[in-house]
């Protein structure tokens, strides 16, 4: 449905805040011009009518994705690997994503980067652009190659802060860079966040009074939380300030540490991590030249190393009611409201309210099984 002004009518709708029950939501231009009672509106109204039973949410926001549709960004950096990518995970109701790019060369960063300056405004949904890398920790360094992390040097400020219509998302090790770099790309409006870290509690906590926000996939690649050590989780959890990625996936993470990443002071949102098997066909795929495999739901190198995830941002937020007992209605705002607010974005994305950008997901409560996305108003089957 691509009229310019049309209705959505659903039993339930969740606006990101709130449940409403026997909802109308108008669009108009690509926007939420109102939610209004169903009764309230007008035959004029080009009107789509949900399945009984079936809820309207506002679409998912997905900070970390590797590759989709067999893609794998790292060896498509083009648009059309981005298109593809994105329409991958929207048939699993994610309306705006970041493609990252994992360490890498110096060259294949300007590859990424011109790829998304180029796409954001021409792909629908894609919000701007993850660098996972290259200032990691090589104690730390999960799947990504160690021998390609590097120091900073002055032309990463440049390319870093070069895309300022785009939503720019970093991670690092805050112990790997000098002083005064994640200020001066917080300063620019860029997203920094912790990951593949071996940092201490208080360069942790440094790192967070010069602008780090974000804490990438908690727990894993990073100084493990102990008794004597709290290092960056401990940080984390109890900076109301700033918002952790989790993964529920039930491979990543144990249920348990999630549970207690939850009460914590930060803000939860859900990732995927995912990878080109994801709305994809092949079960293996190639990184840094190595082969990884899909082996029962989970991406592994051979030695049996964790290379991101094969999950869809559907399945995270039913893993996150099952596996963490969290509401439907918490779990959907994880994946939708928390990560625009990390972004900058919470006025414009992540509720169905008056203004924002019509991204939307109709989907089955039961198993949150998506029947179709918005994005911008424009309708795509799942």
């Amino acid at each position: 449905m691509n009229a310019k002004r049309f209705a959505i009518v659903a039993d339930t709708v969740f606006d990101g805040t709130a449940v409403r029950r026997d909802c109308a939501v108008l669009v108009a231009d690509g926007r939420i011009e109102a939610v209004v009672a169903r009764g309230e509106l007008t035959a004029d109204v080009e009107t789509r009518v949900l399945d009984q039973g079936g809820w309207l949410a506002p679409g998912f926001i997905d900070v970390q994705v590797n590759g989709g549709g067999d893609v794998l960004f790292n060896n498509e950096p083009t648009i059309d690997g981005i298109a593809n990518i994105a329409a991958a995970h929207r048939r699993f109701g994610t309306t705006s994503l970041l493609p990252t790019l994992i360490t890498d060369t110096d060259d294949k960063m300007q590859a990424a980067r011109d790829a998304v300056a180029a796409a954001v405004g021409k792909v629908p949904g894609v919000l701007g652009v993850h660098f996972e890398g290259p200032f990691l920790s090589p104690d730390k360094s999960g799947v990504h190659d160690p021998m390609s992390m590097r120091v900073v040097e002055p032309w990463h400020r440049e390319l870093l802060t070069s895309l300022p219509d785009a939503a720019v998302l970093v991670t690092l090790a805050p112990e790997r860079v000098p002083p005064g770099f994640i200020r001066a790309l917080a300063e620019k409006g860029v997203r920094v966040a912790l990951g593949h870290s071996m940092a201490t509690y208080d360069e942790t906590k440094a790192a967070i009074a010069e602008g780090l926000t974000g804490f990438t996939h908690l727990f894993n690649a990073m100084r493990p939380l102990s008794a004597r050590d709290p290092g960056p989780i401990g940080a984390a959890l109890e900076s109301p300030s700033c918002w952790v990625g989790l993964i529920v996936d039930g491979v990543h993470v144990a249920p348990p540490m999630l549970r207690l990443a939850l009460r914590g002071a930060a803000s939860p949102m859900l990732v995927t991590d995912a990878m080109p098997s994801v709305g994809g066909a092949k079960e293996r795929f190639s990184l840094y030249g190595r082969e990884i495999a899909v082996r029962e739901g989970r991406c592994v190198t051979a030695g049996g190393t964790l290379a991101g995830s094969n999950m869809d941002m559907a399945s995270a937020v039913r893993n996150c009611v099952a596996l963490l007992n969290v509401p439907l209605q918490d779990a959907l705002r994880f994946a939708s409201r928390s990560p625009a607010e990390f972004l900058g974005l919470g006025d414009t994305l992540g509720r169905i309210a008056p203004g924002y950008r019509a991204d939307m997901i109709a989907f089955d409560p039961r198993d949150v099984r998506v029947l179709g996305t918005w994005v911008s108003g424009n309708y795509a089957a799942a």
